[in-house]
């Protein structure tokens, strides 16, 4: 199926952040994960809109409504020396799935990384996601198995 022509995906703006906390919210549902409203979108802000932004990401909207987002940010590889871009979330609400619009996303994060001088693009998705599994092997990206840490510092909700 292709993209409804009602349904754009652009840049995450300012109006979208109240809306982005809400299909965050979603997001961490999906992936059975806990979600804790700390004052995310007042942080967005700069994370998104300051003099060196520290978070990119672009928005799914049907008729103006917010219905899936993606956001990258960029890192830099030892081993290569090398710049690359880290999508660090794709969400696409239910009945947008399977519309093409996933790889309207997966297309602004090859410009984007190509832009931003970066060899490549990592992302990580839960193990029981087959759905998203499916979707990003039938797009050409391949695995690398590693274990993922977590490693809790204490300080939560500061910029």
């Amino acid at each position: 199926m292709g993209v409804n022509h009602d349904i754009e995906v652009r840049p995450i703006g300012p109006d979208h952040l109240d809306a982005l906390l809400e299909l965050c919210r979603e997001h961490a549902a999906y992936e059975k994960a806990e979600f804790h409203e700390n004052g995310q979108v007042e942080r967005w802000h700069s994370a998104f809109f300051g003099e060196r932004p520290a978070l990119h990401g672009w928005v799914a909207t049907d008729g103006g409504k917010p219905c899936g987002f993606m956001t990258v940010t960029t890192d830099f590889a030892t081993w290569s020396a090398e710049r690359f871009a880290y999508m660090d979330c794709l969400y696409l609400q239910e009945p947008y799935r399977g519309l093409g619009l996933g790889r309207v996303f997966l297309e602004r994060l090859r410009e984007f990384a190509r832009a931003e001088g970066c060899g490549w693009a990592e992302w990580q998705t839960p193990p029981d996601n087959e759905l998203g599994i499916g979707f990003y092997r039938r797009m050409g990206a391949g695995t690398r198995s590693k274990l993922r840490f977590h490693y809790d510092i204490g300080v939560r909700g500061l910029s």
